[in-house]
């Protein structure tokens, strides 16, 4: 039988207009995974000084409480700060948090204020900040949304050291500057901070002031709210404020029933690769090291070998007028993933949604790459894509010796100096990104549908002479299938 907190957030989550939960950002924690994220904090005793920011209904306080209720925690005393601005939830808030109020060990705040607001001007010294504690626990459902570079988010949250780019980012990195030596935080985040250049300040940030306990992975993109048709590869971790580093558990469930539950144990060096300057936050969902980890051979950067890699720069509702259903004279190829099929290209494509062709002149000529071999790679998958990187060759003589290309913004294009690679370094590369080992190692650390030009150069590579080997054995073979690619890397000398 569900709670009545439960009952509340559905109620809640089917009224709510889809405008107003994109504006705060917020969507209500469910109930299994409130009871799953109060389970990991450690057991604890003395008093508790507990920190609930953008709280809702209450229903991850309720959690936290209700495992101290029935034994989980000893604590003498619990001192709960529950923030919430929006009015419409703080009725049902402070009915949640009256169930415990019969405790004479238990005192609650409700704060209808902003919570970066109020902790910037807290930890910033502000002479009429609200006084905040020192947290012993936090957790925290945060908000997701984009936060301007020019806001007054931003510029309060770089008073006190902290550059971020999304609400949530700045809830858990504010949440670590206001525990306690030793505190604990829980938090379920989307797991787009593991990796990328935006997220890269929140990481230190984080890497440096807390260690790394346990991280739970949702399978399923879809799944951990699935009330509210998120679509977002979410991630459970619990942090600990000042602690030293050590191994780190990581638990994978499919969904929030958690009945397929399994846990592992890895040490740091395979959650942040120990030479990574991008300090990507890698969550293995295997114990056994996958032919990337285990291979000598895969130790290069595009650097080493004189690939460069970047996002197909033509935006095409920019550039409206320069386009062409179907190629005409005075156009050229415009490539879109809809013209790669499997690892090869097909164009023009008639009757496709998108234009086939762009025109060639002044305005577009600094857009447009000489034609040539090209290794490409989509920018997104779709929802429960198999693969999240999907690999393609241009191969110059689909298109009918045009000179020169148009790619589209939704490809990555592996390029030598905008210019085409060696037929079998194209080839090679193709295979080598296609194989599932690649893949797999690709989902540790990026976990959302984009696949970003960034992450694919913090990648590491066989060599190139190893790529032409292997491009030009993928070319003397009339069929390819995945199980001949993935022996075949594993096969590799270094």
């Amino acid at each position: 039988m569900l709670s009545t907190v439960e009952q509340t957030r559905l109620r809640i989550s089917k009224k709510t207009e889809a405008r107003k939960k994109s504006q705060f950002g917020q969507f209500l924690t469910p109930e299994r995974t409130t009871s799953f994220m109060a389970s990991l904090f450690p057991a604890a005793n003395g008093n508790c000084r507990l920190l609930d920011a953008g709280a809702g209904i209450g229903s991850l306080s309720a959690a936290f409480l209700e495992k101290w209720n029935s034994g989980g925690f000893h604590f003498n005393h619990v001192e709960l700060d529950a923030f919430e601005i929006d009015d419409a939830l703080l009725p049902y808030l402070a009915r949640t948090l009256t169930k415990f109020s019969n405790n004479t060990a238990f005192v609650s705040t409700i704060r209808n204020n902003d919570f970066i607001h109020t902790a910037s001007d807290w930890l910033s010294g502000s002479l009429f900040a609200v006084p905040l504690s020192k947290y012993t626990h936090i957790i925290l459902n945060p908000p997701y949304k984009k936060i301007s570079s020019a806001s007054a988010y931003r510029l309060a949250l770089r008073r006190v050291g902290i550059e971020t780019v999304n609400l949530y980012s700045a809830f858990v990195a504010l949440g670590v500057a206001l525990a306690a030596p030793g505190g604990q935080i829980v938090a379920i985040i989307p797991r787009s901070f593991c990796n990328g250049p935006y997220y890269r300040p929140f990481r230190d940030f984080i890497l440096e002031r807390t260690a790394i306990r346990h991280m739970h992975l949702f399978e399923s993109r879809n799944k951990a709210f699935k009330d509210d048709d998120v679509l977002q590869e979410n991630i459970i971790i619990r942090l600990e404020r000042g602690g030293r580093q050590g191994p780190v558990t990581v638990s994978t469930s499919t969904d929030d029933t958690f009945s397929d539950l399994a846990i592992h144990e890895y040490p740091f060096d395979r959650i942040v690769l120990p030479d990574d300057q991008g300090r990507f936050i890698h969550v293995p969902t295997s114990p056994e090291k996958n032919a990337i980890e285990l291979s000598p051979a895969i130790r290069y950067t595009l650097a080493d070998l004189g690939i460069k890699v970047s996002t197909g720069p033509i935006v095409d509702f920019r550039m409206k007028e320069h386009l062409r259903d179907m190629p005409e004279a005075g156009s050229v190829p415009l490539l879109y993933p809809g013209h790669f099929i499997g690892s090869g290209s097909a164009w023009p494509i008639a009757g496709m949604k998108k234009p086939n062709a762009i025109l060639r002149n002044v305005d577009t000529e600094k857009w447009l790459y000489p034609n040539g071999f090209y290794c490409v790679v989509r920018r997104f998958s779709a929802k429960e894509e198999k693969r999240r990187i999907m690999a393609s060759v241009v191969d110059p003589g689909v298109f009918d010796n045009a000179p020169v290309l148009g790619f589209e913004n939704h490809l990555n294009l592996f390029h030598e100096n905008k210019h085409g690679l060696p037929q079998a370094l194209a080839q090679g590369l193709a295979v080598f990104l296609n194989t599932s080992a690649v893949d797999e190692n690709f989902r540790r650390f990026n976990g959302h549908t984009q696949v970003n030009a960034a992450d694919l150069k913090m990648m590491k590579y066989p060599s190139r002479d190893a790529l032409i080997k292997l491009g030009e054995w993928a070319m003397h073979r009339e069929e390819l299938t995945q199980a001949m690619i993935d022996t075949k890397l594993g096969t590799m000398a270094a």
